[in-house]
């Protein structure tokens, strides 16, 4: 049985993408009218920036302070860029933010490092741009000002409490500034700051956001950005030593893979936390041409940056009134984290990075060259996070087989983070991120299901799913133009604790393991045959209690792009449903996911046909598998073949 659609267009459409490549002018001019309007909701003493909006989970002074902080990231960038000539209005609107900041009387003052650990993220963006702007802002301010900003950064040193992920970065830039202006610093402090960088690192570029399975936006907008422009600062000389070529090569090997995520509409991968900020995700490639990075020229850099800011820019963002808003393209307040405020999207500043680099540097006279996807279909193994990327030039779009990200430890059995856990993602389709989404894995799964519950309401709650947190990959590896990823995992249900942090990772609880479940991608060009395989029941688990679920790709109507979305049963047994979420996607009102429900056989091999591709595309009835206890014979749709061992894949 099979199940596929393509959702109706809407009446509007999104406007046409642009026929030329962005202008220097093109860039500054679209930095600056995200100043105009971020700037319009300053304080009376400018010391804090608060647009409308929802607050924030820190409350109002924290918002006040992101927004003064994430807006002074991308004025810092356009005085610095035009060597402080003919930006005089910036230089002053953020030196007397500043000077108030600093003010332990003014009514708008920074919230201190030490009343709330937020403020220790928002200084570092602070310290980066005074390093940056220092002739025009810093050298400027009177002695006072100057003492209460050493003051006010002070407490980092020797501070403990920062969490042992990407804000490793904050202590140091912070610091590091500090011993620039002869304020207290720590070496002990700065050394195990590099030590805990150094020890995310993994294959090929690639870092790890914290100890956990942490793959996501953050390995570049935070892990790459931030050791080159650090050592740029005045006073990282000395602490940075011989460390700068190597973290260019690390940056020079990510940019490689980096590339290939980027949709041909310029949509970066939809996946991970944090994604209202957007085209911050362009931030790696502007900081590949600030360190000159040997393997990907100029002009790919900049196209790269310029289709992803370009994709929100054709989309009405900023919106009418100039404002980054919570959300993708308009405003969607789930997308935020708990903590977020209104200021929060202004981190997207980093993807404009592009304007620090004068009117001179060779980036802006660069020809242009094209995306990975645009070039022609591909297929590419990505090791670190346990990734096999297929792009398809005919619909622009790059999908992701996931076997090895799940922002968990490997030995956690915790809940499915929509946003890192599911077996695959793309830029053209978004996960599912209402509230059941986080309770019960459905798009993008497979799970085992209670059969009393199976094709009920999944909105009502009523279906209990497994999760695959904890997941062990076993393989990403490439065989001519198909692709082949592989993990395995206790399924697991969970009942959630009350209380929860929801900053991006799974629901905690109580576990309960019902199977083990092995499941191999295997991806060529729009297609998918995936392969699962249920083992090892629990002690007093009864099969017969069960249901095998599949579930395929989500479609969201949306203005700028439509899509075609199926899911077919390749083995007995299956039967074809489709579940509809209403407000559980970014990307508009509603969201349908076919899903497939099929008996439990342990031992034994069940497969299913996915498909992604564009709305011309018509669906594959002929794709097939034959399927022994040892191997996967695989017909594609054109008649080519791909064979899978599937004794590497069989744990038990």
């Amino acid at each position: 049985m099979s199940t596929a659609f393509t959702p109706e267009a809407p009446a509007a459409a999104a406007p046409p993408a642009s026929q030329r490549a962005w202008t220097r002018d093109d860039w500054t001019g679209y930095a600056d009218r995200l100043l105009a309007g971020a700037m319009a909701w300053a304080s009376p003493g400018k010391g804090r920036i608060t647009p409308p909006g929802a607050e924030g989970g820190y409350g109002h002074d924290i918002d006040g302070l992101e927004g003064f902080a994430r807006t002074f990231l991308l004025a810092g960038f356009r005085i610095a860029g035009e060597r402080g000539q003919g930006v005089d209005e910036l230089i002053s609107f953020f030196s007397e933010g500043i000077r108030t900041g600093v003010d332990p009387d003014a009514a708008d003052r920074w919230v201190r490092l030490e009343e709330h650990p937020q403020a220790k993220v928002e200084a570092a963006s602070l310290a980066l741009i005074l390093d940056l702007t220092r002739p025009w802002i810093w050298d400027a301010l009177d002695e006072l000002t100057q003492h209460r900003v050493i003051g006010y950064f002070a407490p980092a040193v020797g501070d403990d409490t920062y969490p042992r992920t990407n804000w490793l970065w904050f202590r140091l830039v912070v610091q590091t500034f500090l011993r620039s202006v002869g304020g207290p610093w720590s070496p002990d402090d700065v050394a195990a700051d590099l030590a805990l960088h150094d020890s995310f690192v993994r294959a090929d570029g690639w870092l790890s956001d914290g100890e956990e399975r942490s793959y996501d936006h953050y390995v570049g907008w935070a892990l790459h950005i931030y050791p080159v422009l650090w050592s740029r600062m005045r006073g990282a000389g000395e602490l940075a030593g011989d460390r700068l070529a190597g973290d260019v090569a690390a940056l020079d090997r990510f940019l490689q893979d980096a590339v290939h995520l980027i949709g041909g509409d310029g949509s970066p991968l939809l996946q991970g936390r944090s994604l209202i900020y957007r085209f911050a995700a362009a931030a790696p490639f502007w900081v590949g041409a600030l360190a000159e990075v040997p393997s990907v020229s100029l002009g790919a850099l900049r196209h790269a940056a310029e289709k992803v800011v370009s994709h929100f820019a054709e989309r009405g963002v900023p919106d009418e009134r100039g404002l980054l808003t919570m959300g993708w393209l308009g405003e969607w307040r789930q997308l935020a984290q708990a903590y977020s405020g209104p200021a929060s999207p202004y981190w997207a500043s980093k993807g404009l990075l592009g304007v620090l680099l004068p009117a001179d540097h060779p980036v802006w006279a660069a020809e242009a060259e094209p995306l990975p996807v645009e070039r022609g279909d591909f297929v590419r193994t990505i090791t670190a996070p346990g990734w096999v990327v297929t792009g398809t030039k005919s619909d622009g779009i790059v999908r992701i087989a996931n076997h090895g990200t799940d922002h968990a430890k490997p030995d956690a059995l915790v809940g499915d983070s929509p946003l890192y856990a599911r077996i695959a993602y793309s830029s053209a389709t978004s996960p599912l991120l209402d509230d059941a989404a986080w309770h019960e894995p459905l798009e993008q799964s497979v799970a085992l299901v209670e059969s009393a519950t199976t094709g009920k309401d999944a909105t009502a709650g009523t279906e209990t799913a497994t999760h695959r947190a904890a997941m062990e990959l076993l393989a990403t590896t490439t065989d001519g133009d198909a692709g082949v990823a592989a993990s395995t995992w206790l399924a697991h249900t969970l009942v959630p604790n009350a209380k929860q942090q929801r900053h991006g990772s799974g629901l905690d609880g109580e576990a309960t393991v019902v199977a083990r479940l092995t499941v191999v991608s295997v991806v060529r060009g729009a297609e998918e045959v995936r392969l699962a395989r249920v083992t090892d029941l629990a002690e007093g688990v009864d099969e017969n209690d069960w249901m095998l679920r599949w579930g395929g790709w989500p479609v969201t109507s949306r203005q700028d792009a439509q899509i075609t979305s199926a899911l077919r049963g390749l083995t007995d047994g299956t039967t074809a449903r489709t579940v509809t979420r209403t407000d559980a996607s970014p990307l508009g009102a509603s969201t349908a996911v076919p899903v497939l429900d099929a008996p439990v056989e342990t031992g034994t091999w069940a497969a299913a046909h996915l498909t992604l591709a564009g709305a011309d595309h018509t669906p594959s009835l002929t794709t097939g598998v034959e399927l022994t206890h040892e191997l996967a014979a695989i017909t594609w749709s054109d008649g080519a073949h791909s064979t899978v061992d599937l004794t590497n894949y069989r744990l038990s």
